[in-house]
């Protein structure tokens, strides 16, 4: 469906996100909006695209909701000091049925591209760590 086409990059941003801090983990980081969501075109005022402010929405909601931590927003570009919470980090060293780690699988769902395997896996995660 053309409508859920954002919810489709938000869960590839943040499925992005996650797995960048997990693989820097525990050391903080800076994560670069374009390197989750591609390249930018400012508009002829200095604005940011659609999709890069979407992207940078789902790092703060990540921020909001408890899985990670940042120190500061510079300007819309970054975020710097990035870490996993502990939210975070159990979510992603959680084992599934086949002992295979949730980073495992996120990192597979984010490689292979399918848009509905990864939204499939990122509500399953978000729901099962729900009360955390």
């Amino acid at each position: 469906m053309l409508s859920d086409l954002h919810i489709n990059d938000f869960f590839r941003d943040a499925g992005g996100i996650l797995l960048t801090l997990f693989n820097q983990f525990p050391v903080p980081a800076t994560v670069y909006v374009e390197d989750i969501a591609g390249p930018d075109q400012a508009d002829e005022f200095g604005l940011h695209s659609p999709r890069h402010l979407a992207c940078l929405g789902a790092i703060t909601w990540l921020q909001q909701s408890g899985y990670i931590q940042f120190a500061q927003l510079v300007r819309q570009e970054a975020v710097e000091e990035a870490v996993l919470s502990h939210r975070g980090f159990l979510l992603l060293v959680a084992l599934d049925d086949s002992g295979l780690s949730n980073a495992d699988l996120l990192a597979r769902a984010v490689r292979d591209g399918s848009s509905p395997q990864l939204q499939e896996l990122m509500q399953q995660l978000m729901l099962r760590f729900s009360k955390l």
